[in-house]
């Protein structure tokens, strides 16, 4: 996968407004614990199977050195905090999100087509 880092507050509103463009299907965030093994199995599982697509930017947030974001993140979609946690965001809003061993390339391509 193609990961794009969060690390800066500042990143939210870009993911947000890239999330409006309409070239862009949905911008995708994995919220990662590196101390988690179901989190580590989670990211595996996710970067094996993805194709990596134009249409959707992979965001990846290290929940440790970044709780902050995690918090606001949390907040700014509506979504109860995960490790691991994935959410596809378009238009600035959350229509999709999973956690632990929910997470699933096949369930996110499907949501991807809805």
């Amino acid at each position: 996968m193609r990961w794009l880092p969060v690390s800066d507050l500042s990143e939210l509103a870009i993911i947000k407004g890239l999330s409006k463009e309409q070239h862009i299907r949905a911008v995708l965030v994995f919220k990662h614990s590196t101390r988690c093994s179901i989190s580590n199995m989670a990211l595996h599982r996710l970067e094996d199977k993805w194709v990596d697509r134009d249409d959707v930017p992979c965001y990846f947030l290290n929940l440790l050195e970044h709780r902050d974001i995690s918090n606001q993140l949390a907040a700014d979609f509506h979504v109860e905090h995960q490790s691991p946690q994935v959410l596809l965001i378009k238009d600035a809003q959350c229509f999709y999100h999973e956690s632990h061993s929910g997470i699933s390339v096949r369930d996110i391509s499907e949501a991807l087509t809805r």
